[in-house]
């Protein structure tokens, strides 16, 4: 039988008028090799005729149509079928914004009938009465939920008591009005938004609530968030006491939770608690859970050390099923810290909601964006890994250096005396295999059954410095910070090669490449291996040797308020196998200060709003200066050793001292990277003996309008803070280089700093030869004698490389020669036009 093919249809085209028709045998063959390469090429689809009898009489421009109309009827599908999902997901949206629209309403009604008996009440304070009618609705709202209850035992009746009661208060949470709920700061609802956030206003402890859709049926969200280990880095353990099975189909259960400590200045958090499990009468599934307490009675568990018992007022998951599939999603996280348990200066970490919501209840709908997204796109990603493997590896490696940060006990570490100065804390683990569940390889390669893991930590306080933009440079820059001998000696265990001690030999870093493994854009959490080039100098001898480090950097997003920001690494061996130990180390920096003022480190980096003009020159703004310096954050820093035993007296030495070379290290950063030094040489403004910015914005104006003949930036005011202004918000990438035999960059602006991936500190390390591949250095070379000569050039389209190795492709380029009042060449501007990540 044969078939009609029309363009509509996707399967043929048009020739000289008429239809072309096939048969099923070769549209079957054409399909076939459509899925192998969608779009041939002439030489490929006139191959595809010859090894193709029954497409003999075919003509190549028919084939070609063909696999035209095949793609177009692909995209189409594609397209429909993200269509339809969008359409889910604002239905969705829309049926849970009325329910909140509802709840508001009802909170609404709620506050102006407790405001009229308030005023009812105030009226009559002057006669007696025994009303109280109005007292009763007064404190029925939150201090109902503080109501003490007669105690109550242990026996099933009394624990199902117990359970009814919390499930009661966490659905009031979840919709009803019994918390005042305000809209978490930078959390925006709409169709792409992660949710809807709000934090408490008000009431006892600390809560958040969210309200969103995911795209797993109930059971699976429910049986993914009861694992809080997996996706809460925080928790360490959740160990299941006793399950009881209720009368109507649920459970509950008699938990105890710990959760690491998140600094060296504070003590973990453990919680004794009842989670109780059931379906609603509307076929919602339901998982609550609050600490048990004498209060509410039931059974008690003892203190244990070194941990502060916290408690969890009711809390938990509401779910329910999404028509076209999917679940939509409450989440209430209400708990008390015990703030007064901790240092003053880290007391707002315990007392702020804003905290909770982004590591408890924003952590819980990112992981199940992630299942949900490692359940549709299954392909392996970096170095051949599934995505389930690659967040296998990041949990690996947060889990390894929050135990070695709290150094518990009972997982072998012990505390070793200090030298006399108490910044660093040294911890041993003489049974790492406990910990790691392998061995570690010295000396000749084979394991060692005397070997032992050391841990040096300190915390330190930051001033005035954005939390997120000291990690990008921790990051980016580690020749500013680390020391390479120490990395090889570290990468050395884990490769099994012969390693002695640092301090033998003189090293450098001769490289670094970033090989990106995966990139969660919600949460701005990179897992990626470094490629080191170590360059050691044995005698009259040089040694390279590539080293490899697993990498994990979160919490680089400026805008997130709240966000706690993490740089963590271990060194792996080049065959990167899956169970190779990790000894991980790395940074954490938290945010103390959570305001308006300290949620805006983008300030920093803005050199136009942050510069105040006036007959003394460049300064400070107030308003810059004053809010930057309520800007505070702690810093804990872990670094782990393995080591044979017989050396632990010289690796504990070692280990302090590197620490303490770190911790010197990051205050000089930190100061660099201050608001409070925009205008000194040493902090984000050029190097020293270079003009000032806006003397610079317009030399490089006035030289551009000089060998182009056109303005660079629109007309407006001619002001110097304005044509600085101007060029820094410029869309096209702008940057500066020096007139140098290796020319270093001197001056970007905000699309340029975005392009190469840089501050304005780092900057001055990023030679311009750093940015071109090959075919862009040998087009450079070609063209630089033309500039200097005739004042300026233009490049093709191509592609260049940020200084973390990604390309860039831009649609052309212009370079000039920028001189001063005194027509003196002074450096070269280059302008990439419609740069992106490719």
């Amino acid at each position: 039988m044969m078939a009609v093919a029309s363009c509509k249809e996707g399967k043929g085209g048009l020739d000289n008028g008429k239809y072309v028709r096939y048969t099923p045998e070769q549209v079957e063959a054409l399909e076939r090799f459509y899925h192998e390469c969608p779009k041939p090429s002439s030489i490929r689809r006139q191959q595809l005729i010859r090894d193709c009898p029954i497409l003999s009489n075919i003509e190549p421009k028919q084939i070609k149509v063909w696999f035209q109309n095949r793609r177009c009827r692909e995209k189409q599908r594609k397209e429909a079928s993200r269509l339809q999902a969008v359409n889910r997901k604002l239905t969705a949206m829309n049926k849970l914004l009325m329910e909140e629209n509802d709840r508001l309403q009802k909170q609404v009604s709620q506050l102006v009938y407790e405001n009229g008996c308030f005023r009812q009440q105030t009226l009559n304070t002057a006669l007696p009465t025994t009303d109280t009618s109005c007292e009763s609705v007064v404190t029925s709202g939150q201090h109902h939920l503080a109501t003490q209850r007669p105690p109550r035992d242990a026996s099933p009746a009394g624990l199902m008591s117990i359970a009814e009661e919390t499930l009661t208060e966490f659905l009031s949470k979840a919709t009803g009005t019994a918390v005042e709920w305000v809209q978490m700061p930078g959390m925006k609802p709409g169709p792409d938004s992660i949710g809807i956030i709000a934090i408490s206003h008000g009431c006892p402890g600390v809560a958040a609530r969210a309200c969103s859709l995911v795209g797993l049926e109930p059971t699976r969200v429910a049986e993914i968030l009861k694992d809080k280990p997996s996706w809460f880095r925080d928790c360490r353990s959740v160990d299941v006491i006793n399950v009881l099975p209720t009368t109507n189909g649920g459970t509950i259960e008699l938990l105890y939770m710990q959760l690491y400590a998140p600094t060296t200045l504070a003590p973990a958090r453990d919680f004794w608690l009842l989670r109780y499990t059931s379906i609603l009468d509307d076929g919602s599934l339901v998982v609550c859970e609050r600490s048990l307490s004498n209060t509410q009675g039931g059974p008690s568990m003892p203190l244990v050390q070194p941990f502060s018992r916290a408690e969890m007022l009711p809390s938990g998951y509401l779910i329910r099923p999404c028509d076209g599939g999917g679940s939509i999603i409450h989440i209430v996280d209400h708990m008390d810290l015990e703030p007064w348990s901790v240092p003053e200066v880290l007391r707002p970490l315990y007392e702020s909601s804003t905290v909770l919501a982004q590591k408890t209840t924003l952590a819980a709908l990112r992981h199940l964006r992630q299942i949900t997204h490692e359940v549709t796109n299954s392909n392996n990603t970096g170095w051949g890994r599934q995505p389930v493997a690659l967040r296998a590896l990041s949990q690996r490696l947060s889990r390894g250096f929050n135990e070695a940060l709290n150094g518990f006990t009972d997982e072998g570490w012990s505390l070793m005396g200090n030298d006399g100065i108490d910044d660093v804390t040294i911890l041993v683990n003489s049974t790492p295999n406990k910990m790691l569940g392998v061995n570690l390889a010295f000396a000749n390669g084979f394991p060692s059954v005397n070997t032992s893991v050391m841990c040096a930590k300190a915390s330190m306080l930051l001033q005035n410095v954005p939390p997120a933009m000291l990690t990008r440079f921790l990051r980016e820059h580690r020749s500013e910070w680390a020391d390479c001998n120490i990395d090889a000696y570290s990468a050395a265990v884990v490769q099994s090669i012969p390693c002695t001690l640092p301090g033998s030999r003189i090293g450098s870093f001769g490289g670094q490449v970033v090989l990106p493994l995966a990139h969660t854009v919600e949460h701005e959490e990179f897992l990626e291996v470094l490629k080191l080039e170590n360059i050691s100098h044995f005698q009259d001898s040089i040694v390279s040797r590539d080293l490899f480090l697993l990498q994990l950097c979160s919490g680089v997003d400026e805008n997130a308020v709240g966000t706690c920001s993490e740089l963590i690494f271990a060194p792996i061996d080049a065959s990167f196998a899956d169970e190779s130990p990790l000894l991980p180390s790395g940074f954490r920096i938290i945010p103390i200060d959570i305001g308006a003022d300290a949620s805006s480190p983008n300030r920093t980096l803005d050199l136009a709003s942050a510069l105040e003009i006036g007959s003394t020159g460049n300064r400070l703004s107030g308003d810059c200066s004053g809010s930057s310096g309520n800007m505070r954050s702690v810093m804990t820093i872990a670094f782990q050793f393995a080591f044979e035993n017989h050396l632990q007296e010289s690796v504990t030495s070692m280990a302090r001292q590197y620490v303490r070379s770190i911790i010197s290290s990051v205050q000089r950063l930190a100061l660099a990277l201050s608001p409070s030094h925009l205008s000194s040489y040493a902090g984000l403004y050029p190097p020293s003996g270079s003009p000032e910015a806006l003397t610079l914005a317009r030399w490089i104006c006035r030289s551009y309008r000089g060998h182009l003949s056109e303005e660079l930036l629109k007309p407006s005011n001619e002001s110097g803070e304005s044509i600085l202004k101007t060029l820094w918000h410029h869309s096209d990438a702008i940057m500066c280089c020096s007139l140098k035999m290796l020319p270093v960059f001197t001056f970007a602006n905000q699309a340029g700093l975005d392009m190469l991936e840089t501050t304005l500190v780092a900057l001055q390390d990023i030679t311009l030869e750093k940015i071109f591949d090959d075919n862009g250095k040998k087009t450079l070379c070609n063209e630089f004698p033309q500039i200097l000569q005739q004042g300026f050039t233009c490049l093709q389209g191509g592609v260049c490389l940020s200084s973390m190795g990604r390309p860039v492709s831009y649609e052309r380029a212009v370079a000039w020669k920028v001189s001063n009042e005194e027509d003196i060449a002074h450096c070269i501007c280059f302008m990439f036009v419609n740069w992106s990540f490719m």
